[in-house]
C-alpha cells in the first residue's frame, strides 16, 4: 500500500494558503479601504491554521466546518465591498476567490462535503451579483468550484477504497482462519485415525486369521478395544497415555467408563492440561466405582473436568450398563482450572516462541 505522509499534505495546503495571504498583502493598496481587507486576511489565516492543525482528527468537527463556512461568506463581502466589480484592474486584489476555494477544499477533504458545496455556492452567487456571470471565469470562481469537486470525488473514492480494503483484509483473515481450522481438523483427524489404526489393526488381523471365530477372552478384548476407540471420538482432549491406561484398567475390573469432551479444555494447553489430565487419571485409578463418568463443559468457568463415580447396589444392573435408582455416589470430583507455576509459565512462553 502506497501512503502519503499527512505532514506533507498539511505543508502543501499551508503553503498554498500562505500564498493567498501574500497576494492579499501585496495588493492591499488596490482597494479603496484596506481595513476590511485586513480583517478578511486575519479571519482567513485563523481559519486556515485551525483547519490544518496537525493533531486534529481526519473528520473536521461540525463547529469548525461552520466557522470555515462563515469565513468563506465573510471574505467576499468584506473584500468585495472595497472593490469595483466592473473594473478590470483589480488584479490580485480578488485573492479571496482562490482563498475560498482552498479553504472549502480543505473542508471537503476532511469529510464535510455539504458545507464545502455551500461555501463555493455562495461564492458563485456573490460573484454573479457583484460582477456578473462573465466574471465567473475571469476571477477564477470556476477553478475554485473545480477544486472542491476534485476534493469531493477523491475523498469519496479514497473512502470507498479504504472500505473495500478493510473488507478484503477481513475476508482474507476469515479465509486464513478457516483454512487454519480445516488444517487443524485434518491434522487431528489424521492423528485420531493413526491412533485408532494402531489399536484396531492387530485385533482385526487376528479376527481375519481366525475367520471370526473368537473365544470369550478375545471377544471381551474386542469390547475393550471398541470402548477405547469410542473414547478417542467422544473423549478427545480428555485423553493422554495415563488416562488411557487407567480407563482400561477400570474397564478390565468391570467398571463402565464414559468420557465426554464438550470443548471445556480447548483453551487450555501445555503443562496446565497435562496436570489436569494426570489428576483425572489419578481419580479414575483411585476409585472402585461401578460407573465412572468424566466430562468437560463448554463455556469456560472455574471447573475444567467433573468426575462422577457411582456404585450400584445391584451388580446385575451395573453389568448391563444401566443406572439404578439406588446408585450411590462413590466419587465426586471437580478438577479446577489451575494457574501454572512461574516455571511452567516460562516454559510455555519459550514453547510459544519456538
Amino acid at each position: 500500500m502506497i501512503t502519503v505522509p499527512r505532514s506533507l499534505i498539511l505543508s502543501l495546503a499551508a503553503l498554498l494558503s500562505a500564498y493567498h495571504i501574500v497576494l492579499g498583502v501585496y495588493s492591499i493598496d488596490v482597494p479603496d479601504r484596506p481595513g476590511p481587507v485586513i480583517v478578511a486576511l486575519v479571519l482567513y489565516a485563523v481559519a486556515t491554521v485551525i483547519s490544518l492543525w496537525p493533531t486534529s482528527p481526519m473528520r473536521m468537527p461540525l463547529w469548525l466546518s461552520f466557522f470555515d463556512l462563515a469565513v468563506c461568506v465573510a471574505l467576499p463581502l468584506l473584500v468585495g465591498s472595497t472593490l469595483d466589480g466592473t473594473s478590470s484592474t483589480n488584479g490580485y486584489a480578488t485573492w479571496y476567490v482562490a482563498a475560498v476555494g482552498t479553504l472549502m477544499t480543505i473542508v471537503a477533504t476532511r469529510k464535510n462535503q455539504v458545507v464545502a458545496w455551500i461555501g463555493v455556492g455562495f461564492l458563485v452567487v456573490h460573484t454573479i451579483v457583484w460582477a456578473g456571470p462573465g466574471a465567473l471565469g475571469s476571477l477564477g470562481v470556476v477553478g475554485s468550484v473545480v477544486w472542491v469537486t476534485i476534493a469531493v470525488t477523491l475523498s469519496r473514492g479514497l473512502a470507498r477504497a479504504g472500505r473495500d480494503a478493510r473488507q478484503f483484509a477481513r475476508a482474507e483473515r476469515e479465509a486464513t482462519e478457516w483454512q487454519a481450522a480445516q488444517e487443524a481438523h485434518l491434522y487431528e483427524r489424521q492423528v485420531r485415525l493413526e491412533h485408532t489404526s494402531r489399536l484396531a489393526v492387530p485385533m482385526l488381523r487376528r479376527i481375519v486369521e481366525r475367520h471370526g471365530r473368537l473365544n470369550d477372552v478375545q471377544r471381551q478384548e474386542c469390547r475393550y478395544l471398541e470402548a477405547a476407540i469410542r473414547d478417542e471420538i467422544r473423549g478427545r482432549e480428555l485423553l493422554n497415555d495415563e488416562v488411557r491406561r487407567q480407563v482400561m484398567a477400570a474397564r478390565r475390573r468391570g467398571a463402565i467408563v464414559t468420557l465426554l469432551d464438550e470443548g471445556g479444555l480447548d483453551d487450555i494447553q501445555g503443562l496446565e492440561r497435562e496436570a489436569i489430565l494426570n489428576e483425572l487419571a489419578a481419580a479414575i485409578g483411585s476409585t472402585d466405582a461401578d460407573t465412572i463418568i468424566a466430562r468437560t463443559a463448554a463455556g469456560g468457568g472455574t471447573t475444567a473436568v467433573t468426575v462422577v463415580g457411582l456404585r450400584s447396589t445391584d451388580p446385575s444392573v451395573s453389568a448391563l450398563g444401566q443406572d439404578s435408582p439406588d446408585d450411590e455416589v462413590d466419587l465426586w470430583l471437580e478438577i479446577p482450572r489451575r494457574e501454572p507455576a512461574p516455571l511452567e509459565r516460562l516454559m510455555r512462553v519459550l514453547a510459544d516462541e519456538k
